[in-house]
């Protein structure tokens, strides 16, 4: 495992744009208690959370280089932006651009996950690359605790980030991770709450993407 520090958050999105994010109250760098470790879900639940479709694939709201079981009740939304719109710095983060937010309210609870696709092919290697370059615009409180994994059956290569933020001064744990597919597409999938409670709440929700992740069966174009 590394740790680094990291630098500015974009967590904010107008109304012409992904859903407004969650208050932040955040918090600072403590290890989720289980890091989901990767191949091979059991079909329909993972740490607690029952799959209900899923996201990615063709047919899906959300057209991305990836597909992973979604909780029960959650709902995404593809996130689309003009490249001359004025807030479209809001959608890119560490050399990614976000695709896809998947609502949590549906669900009970306050929080996304939000799907960011990297704007440059990667090597197999490369997932913790892609994910420091993703932490560097996030505004860590401490040093992020990064593990190594094998995601979803195919055993992508993967790397968590657990980390917390706290710019209300009050800590807030997030969790992220970034793969990297046999194309050389790669994503990072964040999950963010109102607060620490929310995140612990939802992290099976997180856990079931990164077990149930697999390659999709066409990419996506770079944002």
């Amino acid at each position: 495992m590394r740790a680094i520090g990291a630098g500015a958050l974009v967590v904010g999105v107008a109304a012409c744009g992904p859903s407004e994010p969650e208050k932040a109250t955040a918090a600072g760098g403590a290890q989720d208690p289980k890091p989901a470790a990767s191949a091979g879900a059991s079909a329909g639940t993972a740490g607690g959370a029952m799959a209900s479709g899923s996201v990615g694939g063709d047919g899906t709201p959300c057209p991305l280089p990836v597909s992973f079981d979604l909780a029960r009740g959650w709902k995404p939304k593809a996130v689309t932006h003009a490249e001359d719109d004025q807030f479209a710095a809001l959608f890119k983060q560490g050399g990614t651009s976000l695709a896809c937010e998947i609502d949590a309210k549906p669900a009970g609870n306050i929080g996304f996950l939000r799907v960011w696709v990297a704007d440059q092919p990667a090597a197999p290697g490369d997932a913790l690359k892609v994910l420091e370059a993703f932490m560097a615009d996030e505004k860590v409180q401490g040093a992020p605790v990064y593990t190594d994994l094998k995601a979803g059956s195919a055993a992508l290569p993967a790397v968590q980030a657990s980390y917390e933020t706290a710019p209300l001064d009050e800590p807030k744990k997030e969790s992220a991770f970034a793969a990297v597919t046999p194309g050389g597409r790669a994503v990072v999938i964040h999950l963010g709450g109102l607060d620490s409670d929310e995140h612990e709440q939802m992290l099976p929700a997180f856990r079931l993407a990164q077990q149930s992740l697999k390659a999709a069966d066409w990419g996506v174009s770079s944002q």
